[in-house]
């Protein structure tokens, strides 16, 4: 199983990015789809997940701004995210979660900047 995760950069206080994770191998069809970040200095934290039934998973800081969507037929995740912060600056993992074992993609930085 890999995960490829794409989208990150660098964008203004204020702006929007829209982070994409294809997975490809042998995918289970019940699964959960997901992203976590981890900022200089500090532990990896959930940012947001979705399973393949549909139902999300927020942490509190991404309520209101971000939105996850996923698309099961191409085993893609995506993070819309708007309104960012420079405290958002991260390294962004996108994440599959299947049959009791997890799997990390190779992480996309995101820095929110003026």
């Amino acid at each position: 199983v890999q995960l490829q995760a794409s989208g990150g950069g660098l964008v203004q206080p204020g702006g929007s990015l829209r982070l994409s994770c294809a997975a490809s191998g042998s995918i289970s069809s019940i699964n959960i789809m997901g992203w976590h970040r981890q900022a200089p200095g500090k532990s990896r934290e959930l940012v947001a997940t979705m399973n393949s039934g549909g139902s999300t998973n927020y942490a509190d800081s991404a309520k209101g701004r971000f939105a996850i969507s996923r698309d099961n037929r191409q085993n893609t995740v995506y993070l819309q995210m708007n309104s960012l912060k420079p405290e958002d600056t991260a390294v962004y993992y996108c994440y599959l979660s299947m049959r009791g074992n997890n799997y990390w993609g190779q992480g996309t930085q995101v820095t929110v900047s003026s």
